[in-house]
């Protein structure tokens, strides 16, 4: 069930979002430090794309903690430094439908705009 917090979003609020996120100096800062990523909007969902050049799709995971969804990838060896990136929505992602693919070194997340998921905070399964 959807609560007050959860109702659509005034598109105006939604592009208020990205335009902060883009202009904000820390995302040009994260992206060059940890790793690229972009947020693409279409009619029926966001789409977060992470490249992650080298990294093994069994090394990346995804959590959804209430308006953030947290990146991380690489282990604790040499070869694989762990990062972590984390984006903070201006609504709750938990209620929402949200897929992930990853290929040739790009992940990609899928945030549902219209499908509801009823679990809490959860991880995402890559495929």
């Amino acid at each position: 069930m959807m609560n007050q917090q959860d109702k659509p979003l005034d598109i105006k609020v939604v592009e208020k979002w990205l335009e902060s996120f883009f202009l904000d100096p820390l995302t040009s800062y994260l992206d060059e430090t940890i790793f690229r990523i972009d947020l693409f909007e279409t009619a029926d969902e966001y789409i977060i794309e992470a490249l992650l050049p080298k990294m093994d799709k069994c090394n990346i995971s995804i959590k959804i903690d209430g308006e953030n969804i947290i990146i991380s990838s690489g282990t604790n060896s040499d070869r694989q430094q762990k990062k972590q990136r984390t984006i903070t929505f201006p609504f709750n992602v938990t209620h929402h439908e949200v897929k992930a693919s990853f290929n040739s070194g790009i992940l990609e997340v899928f945030i549902s705009k219209s499908q509801i998921y009823t679990g809490k905070s959860r991880f995402v399964p890559i495929s």
